[in-house]
């Protein structure tokens, strides 16, 4: 008997398809079979060019070394819009991946989700509140979805991870692959206490236009985006631009005037996302789309402790702290703003950075985290 899964390979592996023209054969013969069964000039009148309906009669290279990936481990599954465990949530989108390859667990996808996304460079305060947020709202029992990359992607994982709760990680790549590489420890955790996703088959290298294209993905699985910082032009306003299209909240976290990497959450703003200042500003929103009550969970500020409370912290290292405001700023600055010496200043901010209170931005500039406040 033919495996009944390549049929749902082919429409993922044939050259040219992709899932807006998958939409449209689905819509006009209901299941892969009646597609691949139908005749070429049929598949045309349903909206697909002449080369690419021609395409689908010949069954792609790929397909077998696809099921000899997902029959080698139990832990991995290629998941179609037939199958009970697809996410209902993204069904309802335009433009639905016809199907899923899952390193994880399946069911993962089903749960109430909350992405989180923001820019691979972010600020000290930046990466911060991802990881911060993550934790508190996973450990209320939100699975936290993002992308994998580099930056927010990452340390939101990280906090839903410690928070001891659940994530998945949508991937530009086929699942055999850990892109970035330096994220291959934290994949395979993701993949152990969540689950990682891709529509693309296993061998796909990552492509530029790869991730624009998953992000729609991102939103579709979850009930809103949280974007933490993101520039004007960058792949987080993409998926927020999807998750309004989606009739999904969408959330943004404010920050300085002087940082580049506000902008795009002030713009998101402007446009009618939600200002965030806390967990409960998003819970608050989403709680009419679940039909549970998050539990009380910890706050955002429970994965960090307050270092800046302790008795070695004196009146000159309180009055530099002040002096530093929410915003980058630079040693000459601070010596200006305190009124001690170069050598004073640059000790303390030596002290605070390993203390974490304070860490190094760009440029030279130096920023309080969030702890120090």
């Amino acid at each position: 008997m033919t495996d009944p899964r390549r049929v749902w390979l082919r429409l993922l592996r044939t050259p040219g398809l992709g899932p807006v023209r998958t939409q449209r054969l689905l819509d006009a013969f209901g299941h892969p079979d009646q597609a691949l069964a139908a005749p070429r000039t049929e598949r045309e009148r349903a909206g697909l060019p002449a080369a690419v309906a021609a395409a689908l009669d010949i069954e792609p290279v790929g397909i077998d070394d696809d099921l000899r990936w997902l029959d080698a481990e139990p832990n991995r599954a290629l998941i179609t819009r037939d199958d009970a465990v697809f996410p209902d949530a993204l069904r309802q989108i335009a433009a639905p991946p016809a199907a899923l390859f899952v390193l994880g667990d399946p069911d993962v996808l089903r749960l109430p989700q909350l992405a989180i996304v923001g820019s691979r460079n972010p600020t000290p305060q930046g990466a911060e509140n991802a990881q911060a947020f993550a934790y508190s709202l996973a450990a209320r029992g939100l699975t936290i979805t993002s992308g994998l990359a580099l930056g927010v992607d990452g340390q939101a994982h990280r906090g839903a991870l410690a928070a001891g709760g659940l994530t998945v990680a949508v991937c530009g790549t086929g699942l055999d692959r850990v892109y970035p590489a330096t994220h291959r420890d934290l994949a395979h955790q993701i993949a152990a206490e969540g689950a990682l996703v891709s529509e693309w088959p296993p061998g796909t290298p990552p492509k530029a236009e790869h991730f624009p294209r998953r992000n729609r993905i991102i939103s579709g699985l979850a009930l809103g985006v949280l974007v933490v910082e993101a520039a004007i032009e960058s792949g987080s306003l993409i998926t927020a631009r999807d998750a309004m299209e989606q009739n999904r909240e969408v959330f943004a976290i404010p920050g300085s005037i002087h940082n580049v990497l506000a902008r795009g959450c002030h713009r998101l703003i402007r446009d009618g996302a939600t200002l965030v200042e806390t967990a409960e500003d998003l819970l608050e929103p989403l709680a009419g789309r679940l039909d549970w009550t998050p539990g009380a969970g910890a706050q955002a500020s429970d994965a960090f402790p307050d270092p800046a409370t302790t008795p070695r912290y004196d009146a000159d290292y309180q009055r530099l702290l002040k002096a530093m405001g929410d915003a980058p700023v630079s040693l000459n600055t601070l010596v200006d703003r305190t009124e001690l010496t170069v050598e004073a200043v640059s000790s303390m901010l030596l002290v605070l950075e390993l203390d974490g209170v304070v860490a190094s931005a760009s440029s030279g500039l130096f920023m309080r985290l969030s702890s120090a406040h």
